[in-house]
Order: structure tokens, then C-alpha cells, then sequence
């Protein structure tokens, strides 16, 4: 659940600078930084590295990650937004769950069913339907939904590879995922350009960055406890988190639908914790 909080606090920072800034370059920054950071405390006390198994492994959730987040991003840019968060999210949770079913087996009846509330308040949280009464097909471009699935499959991808590499020392491995990130990054940037002006993203990038880092470092922690599905369905509850803070400082209310999605939440999360 604090991994959850921080990367739920991590978007709210990354939405409010999205308002005066390119999102990308909030990404990109927050990256970098954080990188130099994990860099610096890992070479200050000698940390030793981890194994190469891990290292791959968190790496490669890295780099495919931050690519997910800029298909995530070119996805929301094309409209219908609630619809394409809502397969994202959905997917970002369910990718994570059938790996583990095939690994771990099959789960207990009490955690099958926190799986699927979970799930389903996953849904009602992301999706917010126009205000029009709902999301046409005609506003809902094909293409949208498919960089959207595609985004969801890429994050579920990377809870998977963090998981893999949880083996090794945390720090490492984070740091040897944001070292891939921001290669990641670098190359959106040199593939697609933020056309606005380059200023005004580096303290929403730093506070974004820190957050989004913590939240791994917790998530990767979170695995090391219990079956990745478990670990992966709380973590993947942040953007309850999200709205709640749009609420508190923004004042932005959440549907009935949202709130409806953050009460299963609570109750997916008691069932997962038995």
C-alpha cells in the first residue's frame, strides 16, 4: 500500500507539472535525477553488486517500462482518456496475475477473490466516462485503445521483470532500472520532440522522480513477500491514490463510479491480506 501511495503521488506531481510543462520532459528529468542519486549512494557505500540474472532483469523492465509510459501517454493524446486508462490499468494488473497463476499456481478462493475485486476497482477507478453519458466509438480511436493495451501489457511486463530480479540488492537493481529508463527517454525525446518550450519541468520532474522511485523500490521489496499477483494487484490500486489527492488539493471530486472503485479497492485489499 505505500508503494501504491508514492507512485500514486508520483502521478499527481507529474499531472500538475503536465499542466505548465511537456510530460515527457518531467519523465526524462525525474529519471536522470533520481539516477544520479541511487548512483551516488550505491558507489558512497559500496554496495555490492548483484548478480547478473538481476541486473538483465531489472534493466530490461526499465527501458521497456519508460517506452510503455511514452505509448501510455501518445495514447491519452488522442482522446477518450477514461476508456484507454481503464484497459491500461486493467491490463498493467491482470498481465502480473496469469504469470503468477502459471508459476505460482493457482491461489487460495479468499485471494482469487481479491484478484478479481481488485480488478474491478482497478476498472472503476480508471474509467471515467464522457460527460456526455459515455464514450462513443467515434470518439474512442482504435488506435488509441491499441497503444493503450499496448501500454498496459508493457507496464505488466515490468512488475514481472522486477520481480525476477527482487533476488539481488534493491538499490542496484532500481538503479540499474532508472539507468535503462532514461536511455529509454533519451530516445523518445530524439524520436518525438515536445514541440512546447523547454522550461518549468525540473522540480515536478525531481518530485515525480523520487516518488516513482520509492514506489519501486517498495514494490520490489513487496514481492519478495508473498505471490507476485498479491504484490502486483495492491501496488496497482495508485491511482485511487491519485484522485484522492485531486480531491484534497485540487478539489476535484471523484464519480460515484470512483468511489464506488476505491471502496472494492479496500475491500480487495482485506481479502488479499488474509
Amino acid at each position: 500500500m505505500l508503494s501504491a501511495a508514492s507512485w500514486g503521488g508520483s502521478d499527481f506531481v507529474g499531472g500538475m507539472g503536465s499542466r505548465r510543462a511537456p510530460t515527457l520532459l518531467i519523465v526524462a528529468s525525474g529519471h536522470f535525477v533520481s539516477l544520479i542519486v541511487l548512483l551516488s549512494i550505491c558507489l558512497g557505500t559500496h554496495l555490492a553488486l548483484p548478480g547478473r540474472h538481476d541486473l538483465v532483469f531489472s534493466a530490461a523492465g526499465g527501458f521497456e517500462g519508460a517506452l510503455s509510459l511514452a505509448l501510455f501517454y501518445r495514447a491519452l493524446a488522442m482522446g477518450a482518456m477514461g476508456l484507454t486508462a481503464a484497459l491500461t490499468g486493467l491490463l498493467t494488473a491482470l498481465v502480473p496475475v496469469i504469470y503468477s497463476i502459471f508459476h505460482d499456481g493457482l491461489p487460495t478462493p479468499l485471494t482469487a477473490a481479491g484478484l478479481a475485486v481488485g480488478l474491478a476497482a482497478i476498472w472503476l477507478i480508471t474509467h471515467s466516462p464522457a460527460a456526455n453519458g459515455g464514450e462513443t466509438r467515434a470518439a474512442t480511436p482504435p488506435k488509441a485503445l491499441l497503444l493503450g493495451a499496448l501500454a498496459g501489457l508493457g507496464f505488466g511486463a515490468q512488475l514481472i521483470m522486477f520481480k525476477l530480479a527482487a533476488g539481488g540488492a534493491i538499490l542496484w537493481v532500481t538503479t540499474s532500472a532508472r539507468a535503462a529508463g532514461v536511455a529509454a527517454m533519451l530516445l523518445v525525446l530524439l524520436v518525438m520532440p515536445p514541440k512546447a518550450p523547454w522550461r518549468g519541468f525540473w522540480l515536478f520532474g525531481i518530485a515525480a522522480g523520487a516518488l516513482d522511485t520509492l514506489g519501486n523500490l517498495l514494490y520490489i521489496q513487496t514481492t519478495r513477500f508473498d505471490r507476485l499477483d498479491v504484490a502486483a494487484m495492491i501496488c496497482s490500486l495508485y491511482p485511487a491514490v491519485t484522485i484522492l489527492l485531486a480531491a484534497l488539493v485540487l478539489r476535484e471530486w471523484p464519480t460515484r463510479r470512483q468511489f464506488g472503485g476505491m471502496a472494492l479497492a479496500l475491500i480487495a485489499v482485506a481479502l488479499l491480506s488474509f
